[in-house]
């Protein structure tokens, strides 16, 4: 009489036990993502509050000096980096074939120059030299708007080749928005120092030019 209800106690307790340790098992995927997805919205914290901190709205860089060069611009003139040393200058790699991110990038700098309403230094160095003709540069800056304010940098792939490097370009990837070598746009400081880097989802021409105003005032109160 005593033992069945010992054996019938067992079996409901093996039973509990089972269904608990199963319940465990299910739950540890689920607590896992659940794990990655608060990290990963954490670091998204962390970097829109570093740059809500730093009062820029590109991403900004560590000073590090950026790599001279000198190119051909589309009037046939000898154009180096350095010589705009002292000026905020915009610096951005695009191809006048490659679309439709190229072109967007030229509005919204051309929108940016438009609102600041002065003269700023903005390079525009080739990532596709053989399609670079002169022919499709300038069609490429008249449908921009950017004719006579920027300046249309190529030359041999040669010579191309260890600046795209420099830069961290991969020509192939320009228009293909969720790569890390995607086209962006570069400012760089009056010290010559790489400041200040927006990807295209950044890029606005208020926000552009709102960081073309602050690095200038930075340098002038350092």
């Amino acid at each position: 009489m005593n033992r069945r209800p010992r054996i019938f106690l067992l079996a409901i307790a093996t039973v509990v036990v089972l269904a608990f340790s199963l319940a465990v098992i299910l739950e540890q995927p689920a607590t896992r993502s659940a794990a990655g997805t608060s990290t990963t919205g954490a670091g998204a914290s962390v970097a829109e509050n570093a740059r809500s901190s730093s009062g820029f709205d590109g991403a900004l860089l560590p000073a590090t000096e950026a790599r001279n060069f000198t190119l051909t611009d589309q009037l046939g003139r000898r154009v180096s980096l350095s010589q705009y040393r002292g000026r905020v200058t915009i610096l951005t790699f695009l191809s006048s074939t490659c679309h439709p991110t190229c072109p967007l990038i030229a509005q919204q700098i051309r929108g940016a120059l438009d609102e600041l309403g002065s003269s700023v230094p903005t390079l525009i160095v080739s990532a596709d030299p053989a399609a670079d003709t002169p022919a499709r540069v300038r069609r490429f800056l008249s449908e921009a708007s950017l004719n006579g304010r920027v300046e249309y940098l190529t030359g041999t792939r040669a010579e191309l080749q260890p600046i795209w490097r420099a830069y961290d370009i991969v020509p192939a990837q320009l228009g293909n928005a969720n790569s890390p070598h995607a086209a962006s746009v570069l400012l760089i400081d009056p010290a010559g120092q790489k400041r200040d880097l927006f990807q295209v989802e950044q890029l606005t021409p208020e926000a552009l030019a709102h960081d073309i105003r602050k690095l200038d005032g930075d340098h002038a109160h350092p």
